[in-house]
């Protein structure tokens, strides 16, 4: 198996570092904590670039904070300083796992997405719908296969670091990158590392990439051992399908015990099942049905939370603007055309 070496002095190279520095800084250059930190940029990459290359490098503690938005969740967030040593890192190690990734890993890869995800649930649907075919035409009730929808129970909070860095050391031999990698996971609370830590930050890039990176091991399992040809996933939400459910429920039993077993994770009870096309697969995002898609409820209350909180004077106009922008951009992708012509006129009403 090749493994990589002497990749550290990539990381801290002062071009990468400007490269990191401009992917942090992107859509952020009005923040006043971008616009102190470029007061004196190139003496401040400079001492980032020393610290690493003298591994002196310590991480400011994170800024948590609830988000409700639509669920309550808890995100965390690092300092400027230390999301450009994120970048970087990933930067310069990303390339190297992306070449071990599956072609439907759909999550935070470049040209890929949830609209990616949705597309090619469809060409799965298609193919296994086959023989529910008349005169060239389907229709819902005609429609013939499953769906096995899952979910991986509090994933974040349940990534075990040790599995992780032996993941990562099975590609990266640089022990250097991976003193960086532990110091970038121990981030969160600042504990001592051991056997037991567990748990990425939601927020951070690095925490993004390194969960593809842990579930790349599903991946692999579900499409080299369990043959699956038919199998998507989208950080923690997977589909696999099938024209057989007996097929699917026997898969479904292997990759608990592949997830119990191998990587310390479980599927979420409720939100784990195995699902007729007609019933419409929820994923993504969307209810997908064989010839449309429809959005959740969930996603037009949380866009009626929004007006109501203009209302009341605790969002601006430019910021509700700015927010039904990309939710009716994020709607478009549905056959919601009602339901955004509707939002449209309950915020007309509004002003």
């Amino acid at each position: 198996m090749k493994t990589c070496k002497n990749l550290y002095p990539k990381v801290y190279s002062l071009k990468n570092l400007i490269l990191a520095w401009e992917k942090a800084r992107k859509g952020k250059t009005r923040k006043s904590y971008v616009m102190e930190f470029e007061k004196d940029i190139a003496y401040n990459l400079k001492i980032l670039s020393d610290e690493l290359q003298n591994q002196t490098y310590q991480p400011k503690p994170l800024e948590t904070f609830i988000l409700r938005d639509p669920k309550t969740r808890k995100i965390s967030k690092s300092d400027f300083r230390d999301r450009i040593v994120h970048h970087a890192l990933v930067n310069v190690i990303e390339p190297i796992f992306d070449k071990t990734f599956i072609y439907d890993s759909c999550a935070n890869r470049k040209g890929k997405g949830n609209l990616f995800a949705i597309r090619r649930l469809y060409k799965f649907m298609g193919k296994v719908s086959r023989n529910g075919k008349i005169n060239g035409w389907i229709t819902n009730n005609q429609v013939k296969g499953y769906c096995l929808k899952a979910d991986i129970k509090h994933y974040f909070q349940k990534i075990k670091h040790e599995i992780l860095l032996e993941i990562i050391r099975k590609k990266i031999r640089d022990e250097k990158v991976i003193w960086l990698v532990e110091k970038i996971i121990r981030e969160r609370d600042g504990e001592d590392f051991d056997k037991n830590s567990a748990g990425m930050p939601l927020g951070n890039l690095t925490s993004q990439f390194f969960a593809n990176v842990y579930l790349n091991e599903l991946d692999q399992f579900v499409k080299h051992k369990l043959k699956s040809k038919f199998y998507i996933r989208y950080v923690d939400d997977f589909v696999l399908v099938h024209n057989s459910k007996n097929q699917l429920q026997v898969w479904k039993r292997e990759i608990e015990k592949f997830l119990s077993t191998n990587l310390k994770l479980e599927l979420h009870p409720d939100k784990s099942k195995i699902i007729l096309f007609s019933k419409g697969i929820d994923f993504v995002g969307f209810i997908n049905f064989y010839h449309f898609n429809l959005l959740r409820k969930r996603n037009l209350r949380n866009m009626k939370n929004k007006i109501r909180r203009f209302l009341q004077g605790e969002i601006s106009e430019e910021k509700l603007g700015e927010i039904f922008q990309g939710w009716n951009a994020y709607a478009m992708r549905a056959n919601s055309f009602y339901k955004r012509t509707k939002m449209i006129g309950l915020i007309i009403k509004s002003f």
